[in-house]
This record gives structure tokens, sequence and C-alpha cells, in this order.
């Protein structure tokens, strides 16, 4: 149940004229009042003929205009608006409680106190089976203005209070870090104009989307512009940034001005100064291009950063988050951008999903806990690693490095969750489930192709036998999952590289908990291959080929302890022929 107070007004017949008549979409049916300040009921235009919306306006306006005729200064902002909206899903409410809910959503705000016989006029209509609307002047029976500094955090906590002895669907509580909401207007114009976005929303994509290709903020206003988006930016007589606005293409007003939309009034991470704080820490050493010719993907890459986000999430939400979480939540700010552009350099085919899982990710990404985006600047040149590497469709380390994702959002919602972020804990959880089925379809021909060179039955009855070993309270799950065969593959494939199966297993779970996986073969596999994508050195091997008399003719003999020795790149190629 959401109330959701609006900016003041001044009309209180006019309002009345909207909450009575059709509405824009003719989805207004039936308007009457449920309940009002009158304990002996006042004539309702929607079930009396002979009464008017002008009668009932100047009932409601009566303590205002006394006000008014006494006062030099007159009110001229008297409309208090609140409509309250059941969740679907919830039951039916009736008109009786409908006509409660109100009485305590004016008590909490402070419009009306219970037992207060000079609080301020009220009614509240329903025109719709799953909201109401709670009209009220804002000028009391003794002249007086009423407390209305925090009504909007106090009718949030009545609502959950509500929710709760009702059995209806419970909002998580917010912290004020949540982004504006659409306006009526805006999203009845994007219906007009054809969009399937409001501009509000198309333009807080927009912001978000240019993150990762700019390493300040000039660069993200000259990325912005490049994309069609109007930028309005504010400087001082210095030429020093102080604030941006933007626009949508065609977005204007009665006069054919454009409309702009302040960046912190998007989303409060999306303001001038948390861009700053946020890009700067992330301005990489080096372009990123120059790690082209490194022998890993940006996705390998990315999947060896994500490992510091799991672990520290992981450590410090099993302390009982007694730490200030700056660290924490700048990776989790960090981790959201690698979604986002994850999104933007993956096949076609599974941008859909990364889209929406970036979209939900966004709540996540800020809280009232102020990030240490410096302390995460790793991860933000991974960010920009994977916007410019340009590795192309890697699809099986594409396929692990969003199963790192997955685990990341996991751990994300569960230390919003330790930390009472309800909101950003659900978010999280919305996050994983896209980024889930974006990895299930990534990994989906990879995993058949693994599937059908499975090794023969003598070498995975040995490795079941590791599996066991290794991880024996998960040991039965793994090799009923249906993704044994494909796991079995992977591990003989590392055994060739010289890898131990059952040390690998066990780093795996030791990373990964499996109590909570669906398919614990599929979350071993893709850990599986990350870690053992190189060879494992084969220090016997090393040894014998520096004492052999070719490499001392060469004058490449040394003894095994000679610090000058690199590792050889031939170790890899001995121990992939060891069985």
């Amino acid at each position: 149940m959401i109330p959701s107070i609006k900016a003041s007004g001044g009309n209180t017949r006019g309002l009345l004229a909207y909450l009575y008549g059709p509405g824009r979409h003719d989805e207004h049916l039936d308007p009457h009042i449920v309940a009002s300040f009158s304990p002996l009921g006042l004539r309702d235009p929607g079930r009396d003929q002979s009464a008017t919306l002008t009668q009932l306006a100047r009932i409601l306006d009566e303590p205002v205009n006394l006000r008014n005729s006494s006062f030099g200064k007159k009110v001229t902002d008297h409309v208090w608006h609140c409509p309250v909206r059941a969740a679907p899903g919830d039951r039916y409410l009736s008109d009786a409680e409908w006509g409660e809910i109100a009485r305590r959503i004016v008590h909490a705000a402070g419009i009306a106190p219970d037992r207060d016989p000079h609080g301020c006029r009220w009614i509240a209509v329903r025109h719709a089976d799953d909201h109401i609307h709670i009209l009220a002047t804002t000028v009391r029976e003794d002249g007086r203005r009423p407390k209305l500094h925090g009504s909007g955090k106090r009718a949030q906590a009545e609502a959950r209070k509500i929710e709760k002895e009702l059995g209806l669907h419970q909002v998580p509580a917010g912290d004020r870090t949540g982004e504006r909401r659409p306006t009526q207007a805006e999203m009845h114009k994007a219906d007009r104009l054809g969009w399937q976005q409001t501009s509000r929303d198309w333009l807080r994509d927009r912001v978000r989307d240019a993150i990762p290709h700019a390493a300040d903020v000039e660069e993200l206003l000259a990325y912005l512009q490049a994309d069609g988006v109007e930028v309005k930016p504010r400087r001082l007589p210095s030429g020093d940034l102080q604030g941006y606005a933007v626009g949508r293409p065609g977005d204007t007003n009665a006069k054919g001005e454009q409309i702009y939309i302040p960046g912190g009034k998007l989303a409060p991470d999306l303001s001038l100064p948390k861009l700053r704080s946020r890009l700067t820490a992330g301005t990489p050493e080096e372009h990123p291009t120059a790690r082209r010719d490194r022998p890993t993907t940006s996705w390998q890459r990315t999947t060896d950063a994500l490992d510091t986000v799991h672990q520290h999430l992981t450590d410090e939400t099993a302390s009982g988050n007694n730490g200030d979480g700056a660290l924490a939540q700048a990776q989790i700010t960090a981790l959201g951008d690698i979604i986002n552009a994850t999104a933007q350099q993956a096949p076609q085919e599974l941008r859909a999903e990364l889209r929406a899982a970036t979209r939900a990710f966004a709540r996540a990404q800020r809280s009232q806990v102020r990030a240490d985006h410096q302390a995460a600047a790793g991860l933000r040149q991974a960010v920009r690693d994977i916007t410019y590497a340009g590795d192309g469709p890697d699809g099986s380390a594409l396929a692990v490095m969003i199963a790192a994702l997955v685990w990341a959002a996991i751990l994300t919602g569960r230390w919003h969750q330790a930390r009472g972020h309800a909101q950003q804990a659900q978010a999280a959880q919305q996050a994983v489930q896209h980024l889930q089925a974006a990895y299930d379809h990534a990994a989906a021909d990879h995993l058949a192709a693994l599937t059908h060179r499975q090794p023969a039955k003598e070498i995975a009855n040995t490795l079941a036998g590791d599996v066991r070993s290794a991880v024996p309270d998960h040991a039965q799950r793994i090799l009923v999952d249906r993704n044994w065969p494909a796991l079995a593959t992977v591990l003989a494939d590392a055994k060739a590289l010289g890898h131990q199966p059952r040390e690998l297993l066990q780093e795996a779970a030791a990373r990964r908990e499996l109590t909570t996986a669906r398919l614990p073969a599929k979350v071993l596999l893709g850990r599986i291959q990350h870690t053992s994508r190189n060879p494992e050195r084969n220090l016997a091997a090393e040894a014998a080929r520096r004492r052999s008399p070719a490499a001392n003719a060469l004058g490449l003999g040394a003894t095994p302890t000679d610090p000058t020795i690199p590792p050889t790149a031939s170790a890899g190629t001995t121990a992939s022929r060891i069985r």
C-alpha cells in the first residue's frame, strides 16, 4: 500500500472535479466519499444529486477563507492531496476498510490527529477498487497551519502497519534513496505521444548507459549529446561545471520549449556530485585498448575482479556488518555498472534480460551508506575494460562471467538484508532472476557441447569419487544434476592441464555455497572452468628441463633455486600430456 503525497495546490474545486469526473481514460467508476472530517457525514455529490462540487469545495475551504479574511498574507497552497493505492494482487477492500485507512493516514500525517477537534478538514474519495484519494485543506479550525514536516515518512510508516494488520502485500520500507517516479502527467504524455517510456525513465536509462563510457562528468555529458540527448550544463563564471540537466528530444512544454530534468531529480545517484565522485575514482591508469594484447579476455579479467566482491561481501555479511560498509557499497555500485556494460556489449539475444537486470539492480546500487569509490577503482576499471576491450562474443567466458554476476547479486541482496535495506535487497533479488535467465541462455550451447563430449564411464566414476570426497554434503545433488556430465567434462579437461579435481571442487565450493543453488553442478562448472583455464605449473618438469644437457648447451641451465628463472610456458604443455 503506497500513500503518495502530491505537491500542494490551491484549487480545491478543481481537484474535486478530477476526483468526481470520468478520468482521463474513463477509468473513474462510481466516485463517492468513504470517510471525512465530519462525524455527521457530508452531502456527497456522488450519491446525492442535489449536492454540488462547488458546495463541497466551499465547506472544505471554509477555514482557509476565514484565515485569509483575518490575516494580511493569504494562504494559496492549501490543497493537500494524497492518493493511497493497494498493491496488485491485494484482496478487495470494502468502503469501511478504506475509510478506516484514510483516517489512519490523515492522523499519521498530522492533517487530522485523533481526538483533536481543531484538525484540518478532509475527505476520502473512492472511484476505483484499488485506491482512494484523500483531499484536505491545510488550515486548521483554529486558524493555524498543521505541522506537516515529515508527513510522508509518517504516512508510509502507518501504511506498513496497515498492510500487516489487514494481511495485504507488505511493501519494503524505504530509506529516501529511491528515484522519483513519473508523474501522472508524464505517463499520460508518453501514452499520447506513443512513447514506451516516460521522458524521466528514458533519460534515466540514457544517463546510466553513458556511465561505462566516461572517465569524468565532462566525457559523460559529451557522450549523452552524441547519443541524441539534449544536455543543459550549468557552469560557474570560471567555467567549472556546477550542475546539469537533460532533456528528451521532442519533449516540450505548451510554449514549445524543451523540458529539462536535473540529474539529481532522475535519481539521487545521478546528481553531479555523486557522478563526479563515482567517475573520478575509476579513471584508468592506461587506455583500456592497451589491454587487448593480454592473454585473457575482458570477460575473464572481470570474473577475476568479481572474486574480490564475492569475498568482501561474504566476509562483511558474516561479521554482522560491523564496518561502515563504505567499500561494500562502492563495490555494489560498480557491480551495477558492470552489469550495464555487459548488457551493452553482450550478444543481442542476451541483452533484454541483462537490460532488465540493470534496471532492477539500479535500486540496489544506492543506500544511505556512503560509498568509498576510490577503494573500488579496480572494479571501475573492469567497467571500462568491458566497454572498450572489444573481445567479441566469447561465449563460454561470457557465460562464466554472468554466473559470477549472479553470485555477486545474491551476495548483494544478503548484504543489504543484513543492514535492513529492504528495498535494495528486493531489487537485488529481482536482478538475480534476470541474470540467471541470461546465464541459462548464454550457457545453453556451451553446456550441450560439454555434455556431448563427456568422459568415459571409468573416468566419470573416478571424478564422482572426487566429488564425494571434496563436497560430501552436496555430492548427491551434484551427481543427479542434469549438468553433471558437463561438469565431469570440465573436471577431466582441468585434470589434463595438471589440476587436481578435488582441489578445484573444494575451492569452488568455498567461494560459492551450494545450499541455495538450484543446480549445484552448473554452479560449480562455471567457477571451475574459470579457475582452471590455464595449465597448472609442473615444477618437477621445469626442474628436469633445466638440468637437461640441451638446456645447458644453450646456456639455459640453472639450479632449481635460482630466483631469476621465470615460469616457462612449456611447463603447461608437458603437464597437459599427463593424465
